[in-house]
């Protein structure tokens, strides 16, 4: 009886521990299975037509026909200026909160409070105050500038929270032991803070792009429609994200290049993301060291 006891005691342990691992791994392989099929099904409709006339030649046809180029310099465009604007920005945001603020001040309670609120905004929000603000009070009208500077508002909230943290990551004994060398905040912030802080600022770099590369509903409202190739920042520009939808949803015959560009821009987020990780966590932090 007792040895049976202790048996099924040890049995009960075993299954409980090893719940949340068959729970974790499970919700893994569902994710990720998820994003195979989704990739499985992009490749089967659309690898075909990736090419590189696909990449280098104008739209033709309502899009029906040609390729994305004109698409794909709007989008780098656009993102070009959302991250010369935000992480600047986020960065300069995250170290006010995390070095030169008290935690419990009135000042910085409001201040998260309100990315925390501004990271859970629906991007046609922003798509609408983008318009009003950029296009119509500024006057910058439907272009590429304004679209940009729309998804640096949306950007914003996350890269500052994940950057933020990860400045609190950094354990206070790299403050306290730079300060009983003499080493001034700005050198300490420069040479040692910010380099503990890269995995941070990786974290909010990939979400923020991977949030406003595939951006739709704010584009719509502030970088225009016009899928021809942008002379200048004030032209308004075709991002990619809603040639696909144009295409999928307005134009009958373009399923074909709707999947095409669609395997592109998935192709596009993951050597971005993959680029910027490695940029943030090798050359960055080596020349941030030096």
């Amino acid at each position: 009886m007792m040895k049976a006891a202790i048996k099924n005691r040890k049995y009960s342990q075993i299954s409980f521990q090893s719940a949340p691992t068959i729970i974790v791994w499970g919700t893994a392989i569902l994710v990720s299975s998820i994003f195979f099929w989704i990739l499985s099904d992009l490749l089967w409709h659309g690898i075909g037509n990736i090419n590189w006339e696909f990449l280098t030649t104008e739209p033709e046809n309502a899009g029906r026909e040609g390729g994305i180029a004109p698409i794909l310099v709007s989008t780098f465009l656009i993102m070009g200026v959302c991250m010369a604007v935000s992480i600047p920005v986020g960065v300069g945001t995250a170290v006010l909160l995390a070095e030169f603020t008290p935690t419990d001040s009135i000042f910085s309670v409001l201040v998260r409070r309100s990315l925390d609120i501004l990271a859970g905004v629906p991007s046609i929000v922003f798509g609408l105050f983008g318009n009003v603000f950029f296009c119509k009070f500024l006057g910058l009208g439907f272009s590429i500038l304004s679209g940009g500077l729309t998804l640096a508002c949306m950007v914003l909230p996350i890269l500052i929270r994940s950057t933020e943290e990860g400045f609190r990551a950094v354990p206070n004994e790299y403050r306290l032991g730079a300060a009983a060398l003499g080493f001034s905040r700005t050198t300490t912030l420069f040479k040692l803070l910010l380099p503990a802080a890269v995995p941070g600022l990786v974290v909010g770099l990939v979400l923020g792009i991977g949030r406003a590369i595939a951006e739709t509903a704010a584009l719509i409202f502030t970088s225009g429609y016009v899928d021809r190739m942008p002379e200048s920042l004030l032209d308004s520009g075709r991002a990619l994200s809603i040639h696909i939808y144009d295409l999928s949803m307005n134009v009958s015959g373009g399923d074909k290049n709707a999947y095409s560009s669609a395997l592109v821009l998935l192709l596009l987020l993951l050597l971005i993301n993959g680029t910027a990780a490695w940029i943030a966590e090798n050359w960055l932090q080596r020349r941030i060291i030096k």
